[in-house]
């Protein structure tokens, strides 16, 4: 099993960016979009960056348009919107595909670590979240519908 930060993933300015910088830090990587009904979870998923960050959590955002076309902007547009609308600070990289041929190697490997439900291996829309251990292992998969909030006691378990 591939640690998650074993990966590299790209930056929004096309750069890679290796997520050994992030090894020892429990993670919350969430793929997300500017235009979804779930889009107001940036401002949960940005509360938890503000409470756990100094005790090692990194939330890591990943924009998709794969779903309805509902992240259209480019990395300039993304930025801007996450900033100005939800004063997101944590990181957001460069947007991905999850699913199908051109899914990024990152989602790839969290997929295989955490099947969906049933075992079903596509993530079904923006804003599934993804919890790694601070080993680089998947240890949970929650479903776009789970608001960030609810995920606190589990990312206090692992902190």
């Amino acid at each position: 099993m591939t640690a998650i930060t074993d990966l590299s993933v790209t930056a929004p300015d096309g750069t890679a960016a290796a997520l050994s910088d992030y090894a020892g830090k429990v993670l919350l990587i969430v793929n997300t979009a500017s235009k979804c009904g779930f889009t107001p979870q940036y401002e949960g998923l940005e509360a938890l960056h503000r409470d756990y960050a100094d005790k090692g959590l990194e939330v890591l955002g990943f924009p998709c348009n794969q779903f309805g076309a509902q992240e259209p902007g480019d990395a300039a547009e993304i930025a801007n919107f996450c900033s100005l609308t939800y004063d997101v600070t944590f990181p957001v990289f460069a947007k991905v595909d999850v699913n199908g041929p051109n899914a990024d190697p990152l989602f790839v490997e969290l997929k295989k670590q955490a099947p969906g439900f049933l075992g079903t291996s596509g993530i079904k829309w923006n804003f599934t979240k993804f919890l790694v251990d601070r080993d680089g292992k998947v240890v949970e998969r929650y479903s776009p519908t789970t608001k960030p909030e609810d995920i606190r006691r589990d990312i206090e378990k692992l902190l």
